[in-house]
């Protein structure tokens, strides 16, 4: 069974870093792409950043710039970097896998089929 445990979160004062990182078990698949998705309470999940099989990347407008998506193939690892963070950077972190997508769906949380359980990351001003 496919599993996604993700770590990293905390509280943090805006303008600080983090790190995320999600450790995938069990994904064997050649094609993939893999997400960072984040839901604030009374809000919808968004996506925020993902790569795929190939290291084509996709971020939300909002965090570009600030946020880099990485993976470690070797370790089965998907990192979030997330620096010059803010308020409403704060959100329960979730990380993905699903099938190869286009670009233009990456961020689509409806086309992935694997999740973790989440990394709370907390940010005040």
């Amino acid at each position: 069974q496919v599993q996604l445990v993700e770590s990293g979160g905390g509280s943090v004062q805006a303008g600080e870093s983090l790190r995320l990182s999600c450790v995938v078990s069990r994904y064997t698949y050649r094609y993939y792409s893999m997400g960072w998705f984040r839901q604030a309470p009374g809000k919808e999940r968004e996506g925020v950043a993902a790569i795929d099989s190939d290291g084509v990347t996709a971020y939300a407008n909002s965090v570009k710039g600030r946020f880099t998506v990485s993976q470690d193939n070797a370790e089965s690892i998907l990192y979030l970097q997330m620096n010059s963070l803010k308020p409403e950077d704060t959100a329960m972190y979730s990380c993905a896998a699903g099938p190869l997508q286009l670009r233009s769906r990456m961020l689509d949380p409806g086309d992935y089929n694997y999740w973790g359980q989440g990394t709370q990351v907390s940010v005040s001003s």
